[in-house]
C-alpha cells in the first residue's frame, strides 16, 4: 500500500494520477532519478494487471524500456512481428515493413504484462503505489481524493487518462483542445483462439472493415466496423465470427480459428490532443494530453515516450530548480503526437470506406482501393507506410 499522506504538513515531490503505462514509465524513472513520487490508482492491483489493452510497441518505445531497465519482460516474451496482410474484393497482399522506412519491426507484447512489469519494478525499488485512490479534484500542489484522504506535491503528473480528473483541471485553467471523431465505431473483441493469419490483418468489405491483431499463442485481438450506438450485448460469439469470416473472406482465403469470446466492447473513433500538455505544477502525459484512435496503434508507444520526457524534466525542476525541460515539454512532444495523429487519420481513411451503394460510396470505396492498390505497387508509398507504421 505504501505510506498514507494523513499528515496535513507531508509533501511528495510528484504525485502520479494512474498506473498505466505513462504513469508506472514515469514513476520508476523518477525513483531512478532520486525523486520521491507516490502513484494513485483508482482500480484495483487486480484489475490494473488484467485490463487488456494495446500490444504493439514501436522500436522506440522498446528502446526507451530496455535503455531504462524496464523492458526485460518484452524481451524475453515479446513476438516479434514484421508484416501486416491486407484483404480487400481485389485479393490480398502482405507488406513487409520491416524492410522498407527505417527496417523496423513491431515487438507484439499485451499491454497488461507490460503493466504487470512496470508494477513489480516500481514496487521492487521501494516504490510507493495507492490502489483504490479515487481522484476527485486537483488543484495547484494538491490532489484529493473520494475517501477525504489529501496528497500534497510539489508536482502533480496527470497519467489517469482523457476523463481523468487532472485533464479536467488542465483545461479548467484554460487549456484548448482540438479534437476529432472520424465517425467509425469499432466492436473490439478478444477471444481464446490462436491467430488465423500470420500477420496483422486488415480486412476491406463493403460491410466494414475487419481486423486481426494476434496477443499470444492462445489469445487474438479482432475487430468489427460497426454503427454508432451499437449495444456489445447484441452480438453474440455466433454473430461475431460469422460476420468476421464474411469479411475477411475466409471462404477464398481459409478459415479463422474460432474460439470463445472473452471481451468485447464497443470504441468510437475519437482522437484530441492539449494545444498544452501542462503548466505550473501539473503536467500530462498519455490519454490524458491527448487521445488517439487505435487505428494505427500508437496510444502506448506515445504514453512511454511522454513518460520518459517528462520525467527528467521534472527532475530537474526539483532537484536543480531547473524549469528548462518543462518549458520544452510541450515543444519536445507536440511534434511526434502531431505525427502519429496524422498517420493514425490516414490509417482510418484507408481502412473505413463509406456505406451504402450510391454513387458517392462507390466513389469512395474506389478512392479507399486506389490508396490500397498504391501501398502495393508504390515502393515510395511503402517506405512512407513503414516509416510511420512503426515510428512513435
Amino acid at each position: 500500500m505504501g505510506k498514507r499522506f494523513d499528515d496535513a504538513t507531508a509533501q511528495v515531490g510528484v504525485a502520479i494520477v494512474g498506473a498505466g503505462p505513462a504513469g508506472l514509465v514515469l514513476a520508476n524513472l523518477l525513483l531512478d532519478q532520486g525523486i520521491d513520487c507516490v502513484v494513485l490508482e483508482r482500480r484495483e492491483r487486480a484489475a490494473v494487471e488484467s485490463r487488456a489493452r494495446a500490444g504493439f510497441l514501436a522500436a522506440t518505445a522498446v528502446e526507451t524500456l530496455t535503455r531504462n531497465g524496464l523492458g526485460d519482460g518484452l524481451l524475453a516474451r515479446g513476438r516479434t512481428h514484421r508484416t501486416c496482410l491486407f484483404r480487400g474484393e481485389r485479393g490480398e497482399f502482405t507488406l513487409d515493413y520491416s524492410r522498407a522506412g527505417r527496417r523496423e519491426p513491431h515487438t507484439v507484447y499485451p499491454q497488461q504484462e507490460l503493466v504487470r512489469d512496470l508494477l513489480t519494478a516500481y514496487l521492487r525499488r521501494g516504490g510507493d503505489l495507492r490502489f483504490g485512490a479515487r481522484v476527485t479534484r486537483v488543484t495547484p500542489g494538491l490532489v484529493r481524493l473520494h475517501d477525504g484522504d489529501e496528497v500534497r506535491a510539489r508536482y502533480v503528473a496527470g497519467c489517469d487518462g482523457h476523463r481523468g480528473a487532472t485533464r479536467a483541471a488542465l483545461t479548467a485553467r484554460g487549456t484548448r483542445t482540438a479534437r476529432w471523431d472520424h465517425g467509425v465505431t469499432w466492436l473490439a473483441v478478444l477471444a481464446a483462439a490462436g491467430p488465423s493469419m500470420a500477420a496483422v490483418g486488415y480486412a476491406l468489405h463493403e460491410r466494414g472493415f475487419a481486423g486481426h491483431m494476434a496477443r499470444t499463442d492462445t489469445v487474438t485481438r479482432y475487430y468489427l466496423q460497426v454503427p454508432r450506438g451499437t449495444d456489445p450485448a447484441d452480438w453474440s460469439d455466433d454473430r461475431i465470427w460469422t460476420e468476421l469470416a464474411l469479411r475477411m473472406r475466409a471462404a477464398e482465403h481459409g478459415p479463422l480459428r474460432p474460439g470463445a469470446v472473452l471481451e468485447r466492447t464497443v470504441v468510437d473513433l475519437r482522437c484530441d490532443v492539449l494545444e498544452r500538455p501542462g503548466a505550473g505544477r501539473l503536467w500530462l502525459a498519455g490519454d490524458a494530453a491527448g487521445l488517439i484512435s487505435p487505428s494505427a496503434a500508437k496510444g502506448a508507444n506515445l504514453a512511454v515516450v511522454q513518460a520518459a520526457t517528462l520525467a527528467p524534466a521534472l527532475a530537474a525542476a526539483l532537484a536543480h530548480g531547473d524549469s528548462k525541460g518543462l518549458d520544452r515539454y510541450a515543444e519536445d512532444c507536440l511534434p511526434r503526437v502531431w505525427r502519429a495523429h496524422e498517420f493514425s487519420h490516414w490509417m482510418s481513411g484507408l481502412l473505413h470506406g463509406p456505406a451504402g451503394h450510391g454513387p458517392e460510396a462507390r466513389y469512395g470505396r474506389a478512392l479507399q482501393y486506389a490508396r490500397l492498390e498504391s501501398l502495393r505497387t508504390s515502393r515510395a508509398h511503402q517506405d512512407h507506410f513503414a516509416e510511420n507504421y512503426t515510428g512513435v
